[in-house]
């Protein structure tokens, strides 16, 4: 008698499937990588630190990105890792305490911080997909 137990292996396969049917376009609340920060410069680098802080301390899984690179560049990162929302900051933003969010559309808008915490926490809390 033999007794198997495939545990590991199920798992695997579920992601497997999961993977598959999203095309590595997780929703919001699956995503390892929920919000990408890209301030335009280092000017602007202490305003992404603010940023990061925030939606860390809301619980949204963010990465501030610094690295010194053109910003279409860290853009065409972010977008080929398939973060679904990316936040543009720059001097504007950083007046206005407000964002520039690039989602996975396409669609680009400009929200301030409060409001899209409070839009990204609702995404989160009710599992949209």
């Amino acid at each position: 008698m033999v007794i198997h137990r495939a545990f590991s292996g199920s798992l695997e396969r579920f992601m497997g499937v999961l993977i598959e049917h999203f095309a590595g376009k997780f929703p919001v609340w699956l995503a390892p990588v929920q919000v990408m920060i890209l301030p335009i410069s280092e000017k602007f680098s202490d305003y992404g630190k603010k940023v990061h802080e925030t939606l860390l301390t809301a619980g949204i899984r963010a990465e501030l990105d610094e690295a010194n690179e053109s910003l279409g560049k860290r853009i065409r990162t972010a977008e080929m890792m398939k973060v679904p929302y990316i936040l543009v900051v720059g001097e504007k933003e950083e007046g206005n305490g407000s964002v520039n969010v690039r989602g996975r559309d396409g669609e680009e808008k400009e929200l301030s911080l409060a409001e899209f915490v409070k839009n990204t926490e609702r995404e989160i809390k009710e599992k949209v997909l």
